[in-house]
């Protein structure tokens, strides 16, 4: 399964959805595509498998570093959240 099949990439899909000027609403509730998704599970059972090329260890290595910014932006959206209640 190769990256391209996902059409747009993770990245691009948090760029887009910031370009959107979310809500805090709206970030907490942020979730990868189905098809994001679904890659991440293939990265990680081919991971767990020692199965992954080195591309497919770089991309996984994207999600991990995407993931823990999203995370990042996610507790700064709760916390504005938290002062407005």
């Amino acid at each position: 399964m190769a990256n391209e099949n996902i059409g747009i990439s993770p990245i691009d899909e948090v760029l887009d959805f910031l370009l959107s000027q979310p809500t805090a609403e709206q970030v907490v509730t942020l979730r990868a595509s189905e098809a994001a998704q679904e890659r991440l599970r293939y990265l990680l059972d081919g991971s767990r498998n020692n199965a992954l090329n080195d591309a497919e260890r770089n991309e996984l290595e994207v999600y991990v570093q995407l993931d823990n910014l999203v995370a990042r932006l996610k507790a700064r959206a709760r916390l504005k959240l938290a002062e407005r209640a």
